[in-house]
């Protein structure tokens, strides 16, 4: 892949996990939590977003060991779901909204393509970012912590297990990327985006 591939791709990338973090902080906001906000985190200016790892150094070693899914990530946004009402189920709706933005994201890019709209390099760049977010919006709803689908479990359990689901958070990325290594990823994600694809005729 050459530079301005990579380029590409990354931009991509860094736009789409930002969108994600932003709609976390979004919906947090709107249920009583102004963490985000007060931090700075509820813009679309990559610079408070970008985590040295997730958004660069991640995605950059896919890249180049020829994975056939690129990750990433942006830094968090902070959510104090204490601060959520109703707590639980604003837990998980500010979860959902990460991926959900993902998933909306895949669908308006898909749809140009689809009526041909778009055509040529731009839509070999166009489908690069439909299925990116198809795989952002999947990966995430993993109930792997800190992955969203692990907030959205918890927030159905007891609060005694829920809180220990979220304790276990600095733990989790270590079994992301095992997963990622050995192939498991690929087996959840790939389905996904064939069907995706057949329904919007881009296949």
């Amino acid at each position: 892949m050459d530079i301005v591939n990579i380029l590409i791709t990354l931009a991509i990338l860094l736009f789409s996990v930002i969108v994600h973090e932003v709609m976390h902080g979004l919906v947090a906001e709107k249920l009583g939590d102004d963490t985000a906000r007060d931090a700075g985190r509820i813009t679309l200016n990559p610079i408070p977003h970008i985590d040295p790892f997730g958004s660069i150094l991640l995605p950059a070693i896919l890249l180049f060991v020829g994975s056939p899914i690129i990750l990433g990530a942006a830094k968090p946004v902070p959510v104090n779901f204490e601060n959520l009402r109703p707590r639980k189920f604003g837990m998980a709706l500010v979860s959902i909204a990460g991926p959900g933005s993902n998933f909306i994201l895949a669908i308006l890019l898909a749809l140009p393509i689809t009526f041909g709209l778009i055509t040529g390099v731009m839509r070999d760049i166009w489908m690069q970012a439909v299925i990116m977010n198809l795989v952002l919006g999947t990966f995430n709803l993993l109930p792997i912590p800190p992955l969203d689908g692990s907030k959205i479990l918890a927030s159905m359990l007891p609060d005694r297990i829920m809180y220990r689901i979220l304790d276990m958070e600095r733990f989790g990325f270590l079994l992301v990327l095992a997963f990622l290594l050995f192939g498991v990823l690929d087996k959840i994600l790939l389905p996904v985006i064939i069907v995706f694809l057949r329904i919007f005729n881009l296949s």
